[in-house]
This record gives structure tokens, C-alpha cells and sequence, in this order.
């Protein structure tokens, strides 16, 4: 997979996921195997808007391998959790709906309330949050 798509899923994941403390942990993760790549080629970049990421992309030809897969991960790990993400919204979806839809999405909420009302979801739902979860 090229670099430029990887950095992208990178920042479409950390939109996606909603949670500060997972998304700090995956981006400093990123930004650590990247900080010499970051140095060498985007030191000049104020940060914001999208401005590393496009300068991260425009030197994906020259990034060391240690960068390279660090990004490989992230994307990797974005992908398992919007597929999670997905997977729970549909078996769901009725109990989202039904007892969940006064909660504002993001940061877990949508989980919390499910997990709250975990006697009135029905075994599909408590079947993929269990798999997902792993409780």
C-alpha cells in the first residue's frame, strides 16, 4: 500500500475513532518512528489543516522503513477498528435506535449506552460488542 494512502486512512481513522487517549497513542506512536522522516523533510511545515500529512506524502519515495511501517501499523489497526465499528453498528443498529438515540456519537458514548442497557439488547448485539470488546 502506498504511503499517501496510508496517511490518509491515518487521518480518516483518528476522525473515525473519537477517542483522545487512543488517538494520541496511535499518532504519537507515528510521529516517534517518523521523527527523523519529520525532521528531514517537514521541519519547515506548520503543523495543522492537513499540512504534515501532504508533506509526509509528497516525500513517500524517500521515508525511512521504520516510518514506513509505522504507518503500515496505523493503517492496519484503523482498519480492524472501523471494521469493529461497523460490525457493531449494524447488529445493533435496532438498540442504537431504540435506546441510544438521544447520545451524541464519539469518545464511546454510543458503547456506553449499549453496555448500560445491556439488559434490553438483544443477543446479537451483546454477541458483537462482546467480540469486539472482548468482555
Amino acid at each position: 500500500m502506498k504511503t499517501r494512502i496510508r496517511i490518509t486512512l491515518l487521518a480518516a481513522g483518528l476522525a473515525l475513532t473519537g477517542h483522545a487517549s487512543a488517538q494520541d497513542s496511535l499518532l504519537e506512536h507515528v510521529v516517534t518512528a517518523c521523527e527523523a522522516d519529520l525532521k528531514q523533510y517537514c521541519s519547515q511545515v506548520t503543523p495543522g489543516e492537513g499540512r504534515m500529512m501532504y508533506c509526509v506524502a509528497a516525500h513517500e519515495d524517500k521515508l525511512s522503513g521504520q516510518c514506513e511501517y509505522a504507518l503500515y501499523e496505523a493503517a492496519s489497526l484503523l482498519r480492524q477498528l472501523s471494521s469493529a465499528i461497523v460490525y457493531v453498528a449494524e447488529s445493533c443498529a435496532t438498540e442504537i435506535e431504540t435506546l441510544c438515540s438521544d447520545v451524541k456519537a464519539g469518545e464511546g458514548r454510543i458503547l456506553a449506552c449499549l453496555e448500560a442497557n445491556a439488559e434490553k439488547t438483544g443477543e446479537t448485539c451483546k454477541k458483537s460488542i462482546s467480540d469486539t470488546v472482548g468482555e
